[in-house]
């Protein structure tokens, strides 16, 4: 059984877009579902802290790469453009994203 390691990471939110990061994660692409999947990437939550509009990530990961690892994919870079006017985003439309260094864990 391949070993799962967790992934943690914080993105920025633009103020006021809550209900539509919602909405359009509530219709998440089938094909994107389906490529994260495939890339070993499964229990994976967005948590919305409303006072600073961080948005943190968690996932488990299978094999090496999480999603953070997807940006040469076409279907993952359509996705950036998609969400790219309610995020941070750098120049090619990835979400500015910072990796978190878990410092405690209890299973």
């Amino acid at each position: 059984m391949t070993e799962m390691k967790r992934v943690a990471f914080r993105m920025k939110l633009k103020p006021g877009f809550e209900e539509e990061y919602r909405k359009r994660h509530d219709a998440i692409w089938p094909e994107l579902i389906d490529l994260l999947k495939r890339q070993g990437v499964g229990d994976y939550s967005i948590f919305w802290d409303e006072e600073t509009n961080i948005l943190f990530g968690v996932q488990k990961v299978s094999g090496e790469g999480g999603s953070q690892d997807l940006g040469s994919n076409p279907i993952v870079q359509k996705w950036w453009d998609y969400m790219a006017d309610i995020m941070e985003v750098n120049a090619d439309n990835s979400p500015v994203t910072i990796p978190l260094k878990e410092v405690f864990h209890l299973e």
